[in-house]
């Protein structure tokens, strides 16, 4: 689908701007492209500057509970210093480079309920039209595909997804939040796990994936967070259902504990490096586990939400933005 939304103009009779976006999938650290319309007004304009932004909306901990807003983390000019004539149209093609780490927005064409966008800025002799936004989706690399293909043919379901602000410490992590996949676990884990939490920190030569489990209490005991990492190539040719459940079972059998600090400065968790080894386990091939690993996850049930409430919600961001400026610089 191409996206397209009219932005607001600059006063009465000023220059309009349409951005439109190729439909061709983009990934993380993939080139986003497409053109950005210019609409002459009733009088020549110079334009200082046309930029582009990526904006994410965030969840931030701090003492008092838990709030959201918008974090721009990409932005970039595409044109500027020429004369927009009256009633003048004129277009600007873009191709924007997207942040390794930039978070997945669906898995399998199925939304998973986080927010992006790419945001038009248009200057004009010293005045800014931020506009408003046009939705961002990002498909999954092909390492993170496989881990996402494994987790579901191993029984694990998906529960939500959400990017929080802060960083995770001993990482290469580069932007100031990360994406969290929660997981409900599979049913030989259920008995040890009350939930994994997934995150992918990509770079140009692979992934860190980072593992975090709530643990079930023993007898007497109580339950803990343990947290791994592991490092993956983008082409790796491996048994990933094997390399996965390894994980995991390193995972469950961990006994020491890596508590997390969350505050408005970086958020951060312990962690250590390490691959596991494991079996082929048996079950639903991905038809039936990860499509209704997608399907049944992020179409169906979304951490107690149905689709169209997740839809609702992302389309109330675009349409409203009031977070977005306050953001502004």
């Amino acid at each position: 689908m191409v996206f397209k939304r009219l932005l607001g103009s600059l006063g009465v009779g000023g220059p309009t701007v349409d951005t439109v976006l190729d439909p061709a999938p983009v990934r993380p650290g993939g080139t986003l492209t497409g053109q950005v319309h210019l609409q002459g007004g009733t009088a020549d304009h110079d334009i200082e500057h046309l930029t582009l932004e990526l904006v994410a909306r965030v969840e931030a901990e701090h003492g008092d509970g838990e709030s959201e807003g918008t974090v721009v983390f990409e932005r970039v000019t595409i044109g500027g210093g020429f004369r927009l004539g009256e009633g003048e149209h004129r277009s600007v093609p873009f191709g924007l480079t997207l942040p390794w780490e930039t978070p997945i927005t669906e898995l399998y064409g199925q939304a998973l309920g986080i927010v992006l966008g790419v945001r038009t800025e248009l200057s004009v002799a010293g005045a800014r039209d931020k506009g408003d936004l046009d939705q961002l989706t990002v498909a999954p690399l092909a390492a993170q595909e496989h881990i996402l293909e494994a987790l579901g043919q191993l029984g694990f379901g998906f529960r939500s997804a959400d990017l929080e602000y802060g960083r995770i410490g001993g990482t290469g992590q580069q932007l100031p939040f990360y994406q969290e996949i929660e997981l409900t676990p599979a049913p030989q884990y259920a008995h040890r796990i009350n939930e994994i939490e997934l995150t992918f920190l990509a770079h140009p030569g692979g992934l860190e994936v980072v593992l975090e489990a709530d643990k079930r209490g023993g007898f007497l005991g109580e339950g803990q967070d343990v947290l791994t990492r592991f490092s993956v190539g983008h082409h790796d040719l491996r048994d990933w259902n094997t390399e996965v459940d390894g994980w995991i079972r390193q995972l469950a059998e961990h006994r020491e504990s890596y508590p997390s600090y969350d505050s408005h400065d970086p958020h951060v968790h312990g962690g250590h490096d390490g691959h596991g080894e494991g079996h082929r386990p048996s079950g639903p091939g991905i038809g039936t586990a990860v499509a209704a690993g997608a399907a049944g996850l992020a179409v169906g049930v979304v951490g107690g939400l149905v689709a169209a409430e997740v839809i609702d919600e992302v389309g109330d961001f675009f349409e409203g933005d009031e977070e977005g400026d306050e953001e502004e610089d």
